[in-house]
């Protein structure tokens, strides 16, 4: 009996210290694997074979059962000599002429321009494999936001002009101000015929609370090290010469949005239409603005024939807080361009 106990707890001591080994390990490999991906991860996806797996489907779902059995055993038979053919080829060292490659990014732009973390991302893992002959479709949407973030977007694609490839901006709904400076580096804008197009402009606004604490009694003091460290400020008095220097930020920052662009589309009669206002598809097309009227689907579709359609996303990895943060940013941008959209332009 004495035998028999002190076996049990040596065998319960064993698996104790087996399962807490394990749990060690598991823990250690989690959190390496956890650190590994911790930036985010790169997602391929074959839009020209979801295109035709779609297509297909629907070509099933005309024909009758009899119809659909006799073209499911012809479609298998001839995907067996496609497999074949290629074994064959990739045996005697022969390999059928590749396509060239359309990278389709998309840029969902908000008012910081946080997206371009994943956007850069997505660049240079384009312009780390691409062969001459690809080209880059960029499903471009954004009302614009603050200008360093748009200009470091703006200048992320413009790596791939650099780097010779063709690129094409699609714009489905909205590329205004900061999101039209994007749009106007790519070779080609195709606009849906009611996207909004341009608010070449800048604007800037900021409350000013120093009354309400003069009549409460509430002093803030402000000190700076140089003329112009603060123009206006939030608490403070303005003075009418903050308000000048200001005001002639705001032109000179205006006056580098215009440059660019000129220099982005020369044919551009800039001073037409760097007036802060914004046209629709078709009226931005007599305007110069955009090249061509069409959607983000129809290009896609009219170049499978021509290239392999390959969708690149950086999904960049949040944690529980900043999913939290993001998402209510964004239901608070959504409100603010609604509000703005009922009270500048009708509504259909």
């Amino acid at each position: 009996m004495d035998l028999l106990s002190s076996y049990g707890l040596f065998l319960a001591k064993a698996v104790t210290l087996v399962v807490t080994i394990a749990a060690i390990v598991l823990i250690v490999l989690n959190a390496a694997m956890r650190k590994r991906h911790s930036g985010g991860q790169l997602r391929l996806t074959h839009l020209d074979e979801d295109y035709r797996q779609m297509k297909e489907d629907l070509q099933l779902a005309k024909m009758k059962p009899q119809a659909q059995k006799v073209w499911l055993k012809q479609h298998k038979k001839e995907e067996k000599q496609k497999a074949k053919l290629a074994k064959r080829q990739a045996k005697t060292g022969v390999t059928e002429t590749e396509k060239p490659t359309l990278y389709v990014l998309e840029f969902k732009g908000s008012m910081d321009a946080g997206e371009v973390s994943s956007l850069r991302e997505e660049i240079s893992a384009v312009l780390a494999v691409a062969t001459p002959g690809d080209e880059v479709l960029l499903k471009l949407e954004s009302p614009g936001g603050v200008v360093h973030g748009y200009g470091l977007a703006a200048s992320q694609l413009q790596r791939l002009r650099d780097a010779g490839l063709t690129l094409t901006a699609a714009v489905d709904k909205v590329a205004a101000s900061g999101g039209y400076m994007m749009a106007c580096v790519a070779d080609r804008i195709v606009a849906a015929p009611f996207s909004i197009i341009g608010s070449i402009g800048v604007v800037a606004q900021i409350p000013n609370f120093n009354r309400l604490l003069k009549r409460n009694d509430i002093d803030v003091e402000l000190h700076t090290a140089g003329q112009y460290k603060r123009t206006l400020t939030l608490f403070g008095e303005n003075t009418d010469e903050g308000r000048d220097k200001f005001r002639e930020d705001l032109n000179e920052t205006h006056l580098l949005f215009k440059n660019f662009v000129h220099q982005m589309r020369p044919g551009l009669d800039v001073e037409k239409v760097a007036t802060g206002e914004h046209w629709y598809g078709r009226q931005a097309l007599e305007l110069g603005l955009v090249d061509e009227i069409g959607t983000s689907d129809a290009l896609i579709i009219n170049q499978m024939e021509r290239f392999t359609v390959l969708g690149v996303h950086y999904a960049r990895k949040r944690k529980m807080i900043d999913r939290m943060t993001h998402s209510a940013s964004l239901a608070a941008e959504r409100l603010i361009l609604k509000m703005w959209q009922r009270g500048n332009k009708p509504l259909l």
